[in-house]
């Protein structure tokens, strides 16, 4: 368990369009390029273990959002072929100051932990939580998508467990993504979920989805 003391002034950033991680949640990574293998390979040497998602600002990718969530690498695997097969568990998210200047391959960025205390707490709640609505709304949406899930695990998993994960495989559009990491509150962050899928929905033609 991470204390705000433990949290570097420096990490890491991994501009990475779509990938989203959030405070508790597991994100499987691929690591290939070069910069990369190397940025792994140092924080390897950290003792905080941090790298920082970050979604790129715009088409070019040169600019990044502002806000981003750090993981520490909890798994990783090498494949013959050189590659590293790694698990990311969200930690903060944070907000960056500006980018480290350097010579490193890949990119670091001075960062602020301020606003974000609550990541480093235990599972948050939704007390408006509407499971059977909610699992109702999702059923539609992963039949439009041609997507598959255990229902039976969705029913019993823990609301924090359940609504971050979907945000984070569901194949939303990167801003889109931005506004799921950047939802103050788990209840927030459910309600910015059920709008993204209502609207994916009654682009597809479903006109019982507002009903």
């Amino acid at each position: 368990m991470f204390t705000s003391a433990d949290l570097p002034q420096t990490i890491p950033v991994f501009p990475l369009p779509g990938a989203l991680l959030l405070p508790r949640g597991r994100l499987p990574l691929q690591i290939f390029e070069p910069r990369y293998l190397a940025m792994l390979d140092d924080t390897l040497k950290t003792s905080h273990r941090l790298i920082g998602m970050i979604q790129p600002l715009g088409r070019d990718g040169d600019a990044l959002h502002k806000v981003g969530c750090a993981g520490r690498v909890t798994g990783f695997n090498e494949t013959d072929d050189g590659r590293y097969m790694i698990s990311l568990t969200g930690v903060s998210r944070f907000q960056v100051l500006q980018e480290e200047p350097g010579f490193t391959p890949y990119r670091r960025a001075q960062v602020a932990w301020d606003g974000f205390a609550r990541d480093l707490g235990g599972p948050e709640h939704d007390d408006g939580f509407d499971r059977p609505v909610f699992l109702a709304l999702l059923s539609k949406y992963f039949n439009e998508t041609g997507l598959s899930t255990d229902w039976d695990s969705l029913k019993e998993a823990d609301e924090e467990l359940m609504i971050n994960a979907l945000s984070m495989m569901c194949p939303f559009e990167p801003e889109d993504k931005q506004a799921l990491l950047q939802a103050a509150t788990l209840a927030e962050r459910r309600k910015t979920m059920t709008t993204l899928i209502e609207f994916a929905l009654l682009a597809g033609g479903d006109k019982e989805v507002l009903q």
